[in-house]
């Protein structure tokens, strides 16, 4: 059903609904966790999906009214990270093959990368892992055919439209064309995780003598 605002709001089980509208899903999620019934909210890249207490009487219509004019607020600023990326070749497995794909140099592919202004688009696949948006088209590589089984704590790589940077040491399958000392994920920190959706990120290429430092 489409309520005020052009909210689309949809059942997707007997206690989770997904809401799609004119506001990106991270701020519409905002929105959501402040409704009461509500137990959790989790945004993607073009939907918020949420789930509701069974007792607490929440309607795709009672939602919907809820929601009514929030599209007029003013978004929030958003968090800016700047992170520091070597994109030498020990830490940038793919880069020639990416550089091959698209059609320039590896050294275009580097200046391409830190010169372009990211947003976290969501969370997802591993604590702390973002799916950046904005990467220039001519750099949208597909994934490996193989994923590696194990790649390094803040190796940066890109897949499709999206860029993003692995939190925790694991397997992975994106194409990796550099590397962050950047601690993406941190279980000792108040908010383990260093990026949150809405969040702006641009990479600064640094020296291997730089990064070592």
């Amino acid at each position: 059903m489409a309520g005020p605002g052009n909210f689309d709001i949809q059942w997707t089980s007997e206690r989770s609904l997904r809401v799609t509208g004119p506001l990106p899903a991270h701020a519409l999620a905002e929105v959501l966790h402040g409704i009461s019934g509500v137990r959790d909210v989790v945004p993607t890249e073009r939907a918020a999906y949420l789930t509701v207490d069974p007792l607490a009487g929440v309607t795709p219509d009672k939602l919907a009214q809820k929601l009514k004019g929030v599209e007029d607020r003013p978004l929030p600023e958003p968090r800016a990270h700047e992170i520091a990326v070597c994109y030498e070749p020990l830490f940038a497995p793919d880069l020639g093959e990416v550089a091959k794909l698209a059609g320039i140099t590896e050294r275009e592919v580097v200046e391409a990368h830190a010169a372009t202004g990211f947003t976290v688009s969501f969370l997802g696949f591993a604590p702390g892992f973002g799916y950046l948006t904005g990467l220039p088209e001519r750099l949208h590589v597909p994934r490996l055919a193989s994923p590696r089984t194990r790649l390094e704590a803040g190796s940066v790589g890109i897949a499709g439209p999206y860029s993003g940077v692995y939190g925790l040491p694991g397997p992975g399958g994106w194409r990796i064309i550099g590397r962050t000392k950047a601690v993406m994920f941190g279980v000792e920190r108040e908010e383990p995780a260093l990026l949150r959706a809405g969040d702006a990120v641009r990479f600064r290429a640094i020296s291997r003598e730089e990064f070592d430092a």
